[in-house]
């Protein structure tokens, strides 16, 4: 954590609060946190702070707190503490557990549960003109089509009763993998509804959906039982490739800059062509 001086108080600042120490949120962080005073939140103190070094090394403003995204008390506590340094202008995101690392309970509880969480308590206080983003996930787009009250459901219940719908209950939910699918498929429908709140406060919320980003957490997929799919996945998209985190980040820059200022309650597919391929390719699942 860096030493605070005089500077980084002060209503006048311009404040990036980044949920999610890993690759992907620091590139996107280091791209659009020029002049801004940057709080880095997440579960693993210490791991916000070496983020938070991180940056502060590389000539940015950065501070670390602890932000456990399954807890809505811990997401207003790292919100009250990016407030001490001035206004909320940008919100980065790219907190998560994947199908290799958690329990169908877990996932809902972070991925879906406390994203939703997370975008409506900084949609309370986002400045006027702010932006965020929600690294979401090309799973969401993989799963079979929910009925339309389903969808409203994931979009506008509320969030504390968000995990008692009959679609999110355990024996509904066939695996890790179906758990993860519900959440991001829940954070696109959930961005689209918190677009209309925060469209009141003259603010932007969006979502990015990668496909196989190279990560620690990708690595864990690619060890995990469901390696061999993965690999395969990258292997038989149009890219060949997966992603670097920095790729991702060249498209959230664009969507939280001035540049993207119609841009608003979307979601954005970024995945090499590898949900092409699933439907219409040589992914296709096999009857």
């Amino acid at each position: 954590m860096a030493v605070a001086n005089g500077n980084d108080f002060g209503a006048n600042n311009k404040v990036l609060l980044l949920i999610g120490a890993g690759q992907i949120g620091l590139a996107i962080t280091r791209r659009v946190g020029t002049d801004t005073v940057i709080v880095v939140g997440d579960k693993n103190k210490e791991a916000a702070d070496v983020t938070a070094q991180l940056l502060t090394t590389a000539g940015f403003r950065s501070f670390s707190c602890v932000c456990d995204l399954s807890e809505r008390a811990s997401i207003q506590a790292a919100i009250a503490v990016a407030q001490q340094y001035g206004q909320i202008h940008y919100l980065v995101n790219a907190a998560g557990v994947s199908p290799s690392q958690a329990s169908i309970e877990t996932i809902l509880k972070v991925d879906l549960y406390g994203t939703a969480v997370l975008l409506e308590e900084v949609g309370k206080v986002i400045a006027k003109g702010g932006t965020g983003i929600t690294v979401s996930s090309q799973s969401g787009h993989r799963m079979g089509a929910l009925s339309a009250a389903e969808d409203e459901q994931l979009a506008t219940t509320p969030c504390e009763d968000l995990l008692k719908l009959p679609l999110l209950q355990v024996e509904n939910v066939k695996d890790t993998l179906h758990a993860y699918q519900l959440a991001k498929r829940c954070n696109e429908k959930r961005v689209m509804a918190e677009a209309v709140k925060w469209g009141t406060r003259g603010a932007r919320i969006n979502a990015v959906a990668p496909g196989i980003v190279v990560t620690p957490l990708a690595i864990d997929e690619f060890n995990g039982p469901r390696g061999d799919f993965y690999k395969d996945m990258f292997a038989r998209c149009s890219a060949g490739r997966p992603a670097t985190a920095d790729e991702i980040a060249h498209l959230a820059e664009l969507m939280l800059s001035d540049k993207g200022a119609f841009i608003t309650g979307s979601t954005f597919l970024i995945d090499g062509g590898a949900t092409a391929s699933y439907f219409y390719g040589p992914l296709k699942p096999q009857a």
